[in-house]
């Protein structure tokens, strides 16, 4: 029995999502956190009037702070009731709505699909089993089958930092009953892990879902692989690391379990809603059918040497880049030209993603201008967008030096219609959308193997912009899709980053004294050139990138300014780009949420389209 518990009210909240067309309505369930409707008068005459709505408060909060800092323990307890609660309230939901048609279990697996979109609902497998065994009494290895087949279990991330772990401390207190289902999970799943291989105690170690020491934790990555049918990544590249380097282990037990399902966007908000002048330039030509069939841009690619598109193509980037150079006026203060190149880097603020990559490009490029007299070949305005987790507090500082970069590079005259940076307030989707629409260079230039796949990278190119980046999640993808020709590829691989980080003999020191450009802007970087009011408040920088340089910053930074110098070169050549920009677009129908969710139902859940919808 789970005693001692607290009632929470699930309100559900139907949020209609209407398909294309308007033929296709399907509805969205959110809920919210109410408390119960008990009320504890004797406490309220007593005079404590804060206790008595005390559990009103403290249940309500649990869906209305949005993703707390879990850098105390505080937010991690309202984190760990934020994921159970959603957690509870959906499954129960389900199993309500599929007992309204059946009498027993034996057809649920059949006509149920619970996808675990990366850790955080981990729980479900726990809760489902808890439900099964203890509400309906079915036996164990019923349930347990029903569960696996059920359930399964998309990864996100290669993150360490990102894959959930629990202190079964905080476990035993808030879901007692839920670690009692977990420890008959991994008791079971263990006895067969150790059948396979009873010699080896390091792999048993890495593979249970209970990661022992002194503070002992519940690995949720390792309770989703257990508890689902089908493990994916969401790229070629993120698929093949998920099964040799995340968890090898399990791949090497389950290995048809494991499959790639490459993300989509869906170009009827990245394409058509946010770039319209676009949208319509294309359906004129080749008509409205990509707008349902994506792979239908194809036909664009005989028009990327025709001047009259060409033409058409260029005024509609142009248009867009007016609309966003008014955005970032009104929102940054910073007037930029839209005459100029427009590179963006928009996306979440953290450190393997490099934004600071693209700062230290942009430094060398300033400090060439101030310094050396050197005129750049292309004016250029560098715009970033993207927010960062509250208690990140590297990724804040990240966003500090480039408004702080962007004030000193902006009021030199110096720079004057020659180099812009702005950093565009409130990242969200309708500003994603002027951004896409407007950018003529799209920076993708996270650490190889760190990126699982980008989605930001397809929308981007959906809407020609060229990709600059490294051979990291999607990037590969999109480099077979457009062409070599088509994209700016630099760096390390994976592979490369694997084998430094594996020999530890990466020494970024060493590549500070040979490289006397890098030497110079990390130097300025230390030297509080971008923060002449506030010294010292950038030198963590340089002393990290110098002492380990996690992200291999300092390896990829002669690599990175080469292939952007070709940038410039092929930007200056006005047919070329717009050539290749257009095949850019062309090429991106494989990037569609359509085929990717088609690729879910069909290789995961077992379902097909309903045929008597008309087309």
């Amino acid at each position: 029995m789970w005693l001692d518990w607290r009632v929470i009210v699930g309100v559900p909240h139907d949020l209609p999502i209407v398909g294309y067309g308007g033929r296709t309505v399907n509805l969205l369930r959110l809920y919210s956190a109410r408390a119960s409707d008990y009320f504890d008068i004797k406490i309220f005459n007593e005079g404590d009037y804060f206790k008595a709505v005390e559990d009103k408060i403290v249940s309500e909060t649990i869906s209305k702070v949005l993703y707390p800092s879990d850098s105390m323990a505080a937010g991690r307890e309202l984190r760990l009731q934020q994921e159970y609660f959603f957690v509870a309230c959906a499954v129960r939901d389900i199993v309500r709505q599929y007992l309204r048609l059946h009498k027993d279990f034996d057809a649920f697996p059949d006509k149920v699909a619970i996808q675990l979109n990366d850790t955080h609902p981990a729980l479900t497998i726990a809760e489902l089993m808890r439900l099964l065994v203890d509400e309906h009494d079915l036996e164990w290895e019923t349930a347990w089958r029903h569960t696996r087949a059920t359930c399964a279990y998309t990864n996100h991330t290669l993150m360490p930092e990102a894959l959930e772990r629990w202190p079964v401390e905080l476990l035993e207190r808030m879901l007692p009953r839920h670690l009692e289902i977990i420890y008959e999970i991994n008791r079971r799943f263990l006895e067969d892990a150790i059948a396979l291989s009873p010699d080896d105690s390091g792999r048993i170690a890495r593979m249970s879902l209970i990661e022992e020491g002194p503070q002992r934790h519940l690995r949720m990555a390792n309770l989703a692989i257990v508890g689902s049918h089908s493990v994916n990544g969401v790229s070629k590249l993120h698929s093949d690391l998920v099964k040799t380097r995340l968890v090898p282990d399990f791949a090497r037990m389950w290995p048809d379990r494991f499959n790639n399902k490459t993300n989509g966007v869906t170009q009827r908000r990245w394409l058509l809603e946010a770039n319209p002048g676009l949208a319509q330039l294309i359906s004129a030509n080749i008509g409205a059918g990509w707008i349902c069939d994506l792979e239908k841009l194809r036909e664009l690619e005989r028009y990327a040497g025709q001047r009259g598109f060409l033409d058409g193509f260029a005024a509609v980037k142009r248009a867009n880049k007016e609309v966003l150079a008014t955005l970032i006026e009104k929102t940054g203060h910073v007037g930029v030209d839209p005459e100029s190149l427009f590179d963006v880097q928009a996306k979440r603020i953290h450190e393997y993603k490099r934004q600071l990559l693209l700062v230290l490009a942009i430094i060398n490029d300033y400090l060439a201008i101030v310094e050396d007299g050197v005129t750049p070949q292309v004016a250029r305005t560098h715009i970033f967008a993207g927010k960062a987790a509250p208690g990140y507090w590297a990724a804040r500082m990240i966003i500090k030096l480039i408004n702080s970069m962007a004030d000193t590079i902006n009021h030199d005259p110096a720079t004057k219609g020659l180099l812009k940076v702005a950093f565009v307030p409130d990242y969200k989707v309708s500003v994603a959308q002027r951004l896409v629409a407007a950018a003529d260079l799209s920076e993708q230039i996270s650490t190889a193997g760190t990126e699982a796949s980008g989605t930001g990278n397809m929308k981007f190119a959906m809407n020609g912009a060229l990709t600059i980046g490294t051979l990291d999640g999607a990037n590969i993808e999109i480099l077979e899709e457009a062409g070599a020709d088509n994209i700016y590829i630099f760096g390390l691989t994976a592979d490369e980053i694997e084998t430094l980080n594996q020999s530890g003999n990466y020494r970024p020191r060493e590549i500070y004294e040979r490289d006397p450009k890098l030497r110079r802007v990390l130097d300025e970087l230390a030297a509080n050139r971008f923060n002449p009011n506030e010294p010292g408040l950038f030198k963590w920088i340089y002393d990290a990138l110098l002492s380990s340089d996690h992200y291999f910053h300092l390896a990829d930074f002669s690599s990175y300014l080469a292939i952007r110098d070709r940038v410039w070169e092929d930007y200056s050549n006005r047919q070329l780009w717009l050539e290749k920009a257009v095949l850019n677009v062309a090429r991106m129908g494989r990037f569609s949420s359509d085929r990717a969710i088609a690729e879910y139902a069909t290789g995961i859940w077992g379902i097909k389209p309903d045929q008597s919808v008309p087309n």
